[in-house]
């Protein structure tokens, strides 16, 4: 597989742009927005796909869904890794895209018998993919070039745009029509996001091509075949270890390890004392993010099975179907919301009152824990047969996405303010990595909650809302430190803001 490397523009051509946005940043986004349609769209119903049509109960359905989604974003840390060092962002979106087209065709053609094969080629796939586009963002702007944020703002809408049509259009076709035409759905669209790169890309000038080009071309390209096969060869590995959650949990441990000891070797190689200090700080964000995803995510897992069993269908003055609402309502509030935070956080800082980077953080966990306290609440407002207000339900997700919107879409440009350009790929896959494990850590609280097997639609309610009232306080817990350490985190971030 060859892709053409053409320059039809220098990297400094690009970086000199005129206005708030690069043009190349509008094609982009349109990739990731189709991307995150086919994401978003399987992340909402694999929960529910596993409980009503695979017969699995809810707690066994929590742990697939956190390990699923664990080797989803943990092999984003492998793909930006292969992708630094061998493939480049380019070649590596293009594979990582193919493989999840092949994997949602997959499951259209047989999603009851084949569920697990095409999950595990989507897990590859992401991999590739997910990490490297971002990456690729961030090298669209100089390193001092303020604008940054006001991108990756942008790109973070894109994200949630696919989300919104994914995660509303998969869960409908499935539960309304059939599951084939559910999966089908999710290849048709990443083929088009696909197609929309290829188109694009020759606008990238430099961006994104492979580190080897230096090397003969024989063996760049036994490097790259290389990287092909090893992926491959790594399904049925992947299937094992998916199918078996106890597997998935050594699978982590053993790549966390060893990021980590990576992380450390990079960081240590390099001489300049702030940049290690920047390193340091970077890797505090990614931690915090961590503890975010663990609990924002039970959206796929535990809330999704909610949804299911313990919402009515009223939403103000509509009829809505609540896992329909839960997919796409934190999707469809962020890009209500995600331009009124911007203008927020423009106007105080033209009053310099505006919060630092570390104090948004601290705001986005205490927002996440009044939204848990909301879902809590859902608890005062049942009927006899264990059905709670979806009007309730959703304030709580109101309440989420404006935490999201404190650290989402600045979480991934501060990593790479932070980060030295030759590990952006390297550190954009720990963030991943480390939302894998936040994604694992999700599947497991979520299945602590899970009321026992067959129980009443009141005990499950009563099991779930007991769990989420525990995950209210350890956000706020989380805001409230960060806050009081600000000052500090502040100076291991150096010049960065």
């Amino acid at each position: 597989m060859e892709l053409s490397t053409e320059k039809t523009i220098t990297l400094e051509e690009i970086q000199n742009f005129e206005g708030k946005y690069p043009k190349q940043l509008w094609y982009l986004s349109l990739v990731e927005m189709w991307e995150r349609f086919c994401f978003y769209g399987m992340r909402g119903v694999l929960a529910f796909f596993m409980v009503d049509q695979l017969g699995l109960s809810d707690q066994s359905s929590n742990l697939q869904y956190g390990a699923i989604q664990a080797f989803v974003y943990a092999f984003t840390f492998i793909g930006g890794i292969f992708a630094d060092k061998i493939l480049g962002f380019r070649k590596s979106l293009f594979w990582g895209g193919s493989l999840m087209i092949v994997g949602n065709l997959i499951l259209a053609f047989s999603p009851h018998d084949l569920f697990y094969i095409g999950i595990t080629l989507s897990i590859i796939g992401t991999g590739f993919f997910k990490p490297n586009i971002s990456s690729m963002v961030g090298e669209l702007y100089d390193e001092k070039d303020n604008r940054r944020d006001a991108g990756y703002g942008l790109f973070y809408a894109s994200i949630n745009v696919g989300g919104l049509l994914g995660g509303a259009m998969c869960i409908y076709l499935g539960k309304y029509y059939n599951w084939h035409l559910c999966f089908l759905s999710a290849a048709v669209v990443m083929a088009f996001g696909l197609g929309t790169f290829l188109v694009t890309k020759k606008h990238l000038g430099p961006i994104g091509n492979s580190p080897l080009l230096h090397l003969k071309k024989t063996k760049q390209k036994a490097s790259e075949i290389a990287v092909y096969v090893g992926s491959l060869v790594c399904i049925p590995l992947i299937y094992i270890m998916v199918r078996n959650t106890d597997y998935t949990d050594y699978f982590m441990y053993t790549i966390g390890v060893i990021a980590l000891i990576y992380f450390l070797y990079e960081t240590f190689s390099i001489k300049e004392i702030k940049a290690r200090y920047k390193l340091l700080a970077a890797f505090i964000f990614i931690m915090c993010y961590f503890v975010f995803m663990a609990i924002s995510e039970q959206s796929g897992g535990s809330l999704s099975l909610f949804a299911k069993d313990n919402l009515d269908h009223n939403l103000l003055f509509f009829s809505a179907d609540p896992n329909v609402i839960n997919n796409s309502v934190n999707s469809f509030f962020v890009i209500v919301f995600s331009p009124l935070v911007g203008l927020l956080w423009i106007g105080m800082y033209r009053r310099k009152i505006e919060p630092n980077t570390v104090v948004k953080f601290g705001l986005g966990f205490i927002l996440l824990a009044l939204s848990f306290y909301v879902f809590y609440a859902t608890r005062f407002f049942v009927n006899d047969q264990g059905i709670s207000s979806l009007n309730i339900f959703t304030l709580g997700y109101l309440l989420l996405t404006l935490g999201e919107l404190c650290i989402g879409p600045i979480g991934m440009s501060i990593i790479t303010k932070l980060s030295p350009k030759r590990m952006f790929g390297m550190m954009m896959g720990l963030w991943f990595l480390f939302s894998a494990f936040g994604q694992l850590a999700a599947g497991k609280l979520g299945a602590e909650m899970s009321s026992v097997e067959n129980a009443s639609l009141m005990t499950k309610l009563l099991s779930y809302t007991e769990g989420y009232k525990s995950l209210a306080i350890y956000s706020l817990i989380a805001g409230l430190f960060l806050i009081v350490f600000s000052q500090l985190i502040k100076k291991l971030m150096q010049e960065v803001r």
